[in-house]
């Protein structure tokens, strides 16, 4: 298992895809943070704070994870070698934490360059320092919780098909209903009592949460409790080839 997650790493990083997907996440979250005049901009909002990261990073997770996730099972199947894979001495459930890791990997290298921007408003803050540190630091650990469950999600889409393109507009459309969908559903009031527990349902309702700095076991539960179902559903999804 080790073998094959760093195979997938080395796999990311010496070709464009990892970097590129590094690249564009730092670009349009530098751009809105500092250079865009927007309600994001932290220099013409005046306060010491990278909320705007946090706002911005999960629509940007919402196409960037998929371009990740979109390989990992799709294109080992349109080149035939998931079946040499497959028949090696590994579960498939160790197969699929192993290419989980690695995408989840380079979500993690995406977001350390990010703590520049941390430096930076730290620095600038009036006092030095001022800032609200345990709240950035939940705020990341959401961040994390959330982009590790978009991986799952792709995973999951990346399983059910060849085509690389396919998996990747299957992924944005489970990440983006699961993401923002439930609210939606929320704000119709179509189902009176229960509509508070469909909006619990969505992951945005848990990642407002953490972002305030508040880490709630119910939110990590609900994290861990939705990629563990769509890595059962990835196990499900390669098991269907021995029916």
């Amino acid at each position: 298992m080790i073998t094959l997650l760093k195979k997938e790493i080395s796999s990311f990083l010496s070709s464009l895809i990892g970097f590129i997907v590094i690249t564009v996440f730092l670009l349009i979250n530098g751009l809105f943070l500092w250079v865009f005049p927007s309600e994001f901009n932290i220099p013409d909002f005046g306060y010491a704070n990278i909320d705007g990261l946090f706002m911005i990073a999960p629509f940007v997770f919402l196409f960037l994870v998929p371009a990740i996730t979109m390989r990992l099972f799709a294109d080992e199947k349109k080149s035939g070698t998931i079946e040499i894979l497959l028949t090696q001495p590994l579960s498939d459930l160790q197969i699929i934490m192993a290419k989980y890791l690695a995408g989840f990997a380079l979500v993690v290298f995406s977001l350390l360059p990010t703590l520049v921007y941390f430096f930076s408003v730290y620095q600038l803050g009036l006092p030095k320092g001022n800032i609200d540190t345990g709240g950035m630091w939940g705020s990341y650990l959401g961040l994390l919780f959330l982009g590790g469950t978009f991986v799952a999600i792709g995973l999951f889409s990346s399983s059910l098909t060849d085509n690389q393109i396919v998996a990747f507009i299957i992924s944005v459309f489970l990440c983006g209903f699961i993401y923002i969908g439930f609210e939606f559903i929320y704000s119709l009031e179509l189902f009176g009592s229960l509509d508070l527990f469909i909006k619990q349902l969505g992951i945005n309702s848990h990642y407002t949460s953490m972002s305030r700095g508040v880490i709630d076991t119910r939110d990590i539960i609900y994290f861990i409790s939705v990629k563990s179902l769509f890595i059962l559903l990835t196990k499900l999804s390669l098991e269907s080839r021995k029916w």
